[in-house]
């Protein structure tokens, strides 16, 4: 798993390395990988036309040593101050020794250019770009442009940019992971996202904000041995679908089915439907879902918002095993004072954002913030939907998904992803992890369909099982 830190954890992990190291040794590594990077982005540096956005302090200095070594190899670079008084002075002396020109600050400097480096703002940075670096930003759009550390204008801690920012097509950070560059704006912006090891592990904390690898997550991912059966693999209960919504069952008992669950109970009212689909799944027509053995329950996708579906939810809520509640039944569940009042056992909530806001305050610009409040207030792991999906525990651990794509912003995608979750928690996984697995495995499954065409959640269902064999053999 890779930590994922704020920026306050990444400045005292910096200076305590810095005590140790000599004077400007951490910004030499770190322009450095950035000029190593720079230079696989242009192929041919001799002769390539670079152009630095310089602000001032640290950021500013990093580009301004990158474009250093990038003139020393031949690159004909150019760089505008922004605040030239406070242009870093080191930075500046090295740039202008290997043959780097200083020029006027204008739109116009960036024409002609391969290659535009972003080193205006760097992560201690607050607020949107203002003056003439809105300006650079703007003529920057059609350049291949990196970002030093993080988007200018991005909030390294949120990743909200509630004005104007830079769209990166590369972003090298250094040392660690920003949250801000991984969700909301933040991820959009930051392009493709490059890792600058620069020595910062030693000096670090340990993270309570992850990102899930594909070798966590084959290691997760439950396999049965020799001694396991139907029971001990997890039996997983789903209430899904009704007469108006079968496809919404179909799909959510679908992705417990594929997920790996040794056995799947269904006590939804779109049975026929159900039945017609998976033979394998044991369907209980008549009896409450309190009266059935599971490991898990699913509960939501296309139940409706009726007295039913609420008699439904109040019937599963009181069992003792841990429950994963989507959909409609987040809408019931918004509509009770205190919804999870009594429950001692992990809840599972899967919101998008506007059922977000129908149980909590939210989501805000900080979506990490948004779930982890969420989660403790409520008592139950949060996973809130997006581009950048968010895992939230009641104890502030936190998980952002990578995987994805946004063909997943389809009808029946959470409910694919609900019975996938359900079948993990089934087989014993721990809440939060379940529901990250779970997330990780679904956005695989989704860029597998995305390959072929225009996915739909069927395709997304279909692709589960490839999904799963691809991360395990990695």
């Amino acid at each position: 798993m890779r930590g994922v830190y704020g920026v306050e954890q990444v400045r005292t992990a910096e200076d305590a390395l810095m005590a140790r190291l000599p004077e400007d040794a951490l910004m030499a590594r770190a322009a450095t990988g950035l000029a190593v990077e720079c230079a696989a982005l242009l192929g041919r540096v001799y002769g390539a036309r670079v152009a630095l956005l310089v602000g001032a302090g640290n950021n500013g200095g990093d580009a301004l040593y990158a474009g250093a070594a990038l003139a020393r190899r031949g690159a004909a670079v150019r760089a505008l101050l922004l605040d030239a008084e406070r242009a870093h002075a080191g930075g500046l002396a090295a740039f202008r020794a290997a043959g780097g020109r200083v020029v006027a600050i204008e739109p116009a400097a960036l024409d002609g250019v391969a290659l535009v480096v972003d080193g205006i703002v760097g992560i201690g940075g607050r607020g949107s770009l203002r003056g003439a670096a809105v300006e650079l930003a703007a003529a920057a759009r059609d350049t291949l442009t990196v970002a030093v550390d993080i988007p200018s204008g991005v909030d390294a801690d949120t990743g909200a940019a509630d004005g104007d920012a830079v769209w990166a097509d590369v972003t090298v950070t250094f040392g660690a992971l920003k949250a801000g560059l991984l969700v909301g704006d933040g991820a959009r912006r930051t392009g493709e996202l490059r890792f600058v090891d620069i020595g910062l592990d030693a000096t670090l904390p340990e993270a309570d904000v992850h990102v899930l690898e594909a070798e966590d997550v084959a290691r997760l991912l439950p396999t049965p041995g020799p001694a396991d059966d139907k029971y001990t693999r997890g039996v997983t209960g789903l209430v899904a679908g009704s007469a108006a919504y079968p496809g919404a069952g179909v799909l959510s008992t679908g992705a417990a089915v594929c997920g790996g669950a040794g056995m799947v109970r269904y006590a939804g009212t779109a049975a026929d439907a159900i039945r017609a689909r998976y033979p394998e799944v044991v369907v209980h027509e008549d009896a409450r879902p309190s009266e059935l053995w599971v490991q898990a329950w699913v509960i939501g996708p296309g139940i409706g918002t009726d007295d039913s579906a609420r008699a439904l939810l109040a019937d599963v809520l009181a069992t003792d095993v841990p429950v994963i509640v989507d959909a409609d039944a987040i809408t019931v569940l918004g509509q009770s004072p205190d919804p999870l009042a009594g429950r001692s056992v992990p809840t599972v909530l899967t919101p998008h954002d506007r059922e977000f806001a129908r149980i909590a305050e939210g989501p805000s610009a900080d979506r990490i913030g948004s779930a982890r409040a969420a989660a403790r207030d409520l008592g139950a792991t949060v996973l809130l939907k997006g581009d950048a999906t968010v895992v939230a525990a009641p104890d502030g651990r936190a998980w952002i998904n990578r995987t994805g794509t946004p063909w997943l912003g389809t009808a029946g995608s959470g409910d694919v992803l609900s019975g996938l979750i359900g079948s993990l928690l089934a087989s014993g996984l721990e809440a939060p992890l379940a529901a990250a697995v779970g997330a990780y495995v679904h956005g695989v499954a989704g860029q597998l369909a995305a390959a072929v065409g225009p996915p739909s959640s069927a395709d997304v269902l279909h692709s589960l099982r490839a999904a799963l064999h691809h991360i395990a053999a990695g």
